[in-house]
């Protein structure tokens, strides 16, 4: 955790997140779907994955989502609290595939802050969000 920017005035628009690459395991897609109560079986049995006509189990959005969470808080610790995370999915993310989390500062007004992610592993966009962060009144 890197937790370099804690005031709003470290903050410009354009400006680049540290990059999070993330392995994708069967240990974690498997632990972070029973986790987020996901027992659907593409998360978990390859057999049955494979029978949907993708190769492998494949990581659920919850999994995702909570990914760019931990991405963006990463970055600016608790001098900003998540107002909201608006999420797209795209290429699944695959056992033994690699998912690396980018980011870029698109808005700053005020105390708010809006951030664009992007998620992407060797198939294409995983994952792209736009997380909106308050910087006033943060715990």
């Amino acid at each position: 955790m890197s937790n370099q920017i804690v005031t709003i005035s470290d903050i410009a628009v354009g400006q680049s997140l540290p990059e999070l690459v993330v392995p994708i395991t069967a240990s974690a897609i498997v632990a972070s779907a029973i986790a987020t109560n996901d027992f659907e079986n593409v998360h978990h049995d390859k057999a049955a994955a494979q029978a949907t006509g993708v190769p492998d189990i494949f990581m659920n959005i919850l999994t995702t989502n909570g990914f760019v969470q931990r991405f963006v808080s990463d970055w600016c610790g608790a001098a900003a609290r998540i107002d909201s995370v608006d999420i797209k999915l795209g290429a699944p993310n695959f056992v033994g595939d690699t998912m690396k989390l980018t980011g870029e500062v698109t808005e700053v007004q005020g105390d708010k802050v809006e951030v664009r992610v992007s998620g992407r592993n060797a198939i294409g966009e995983h994952v792209g969000a736009t997380v909106k962060l308050n910087f006033g009144g943060a715990a």
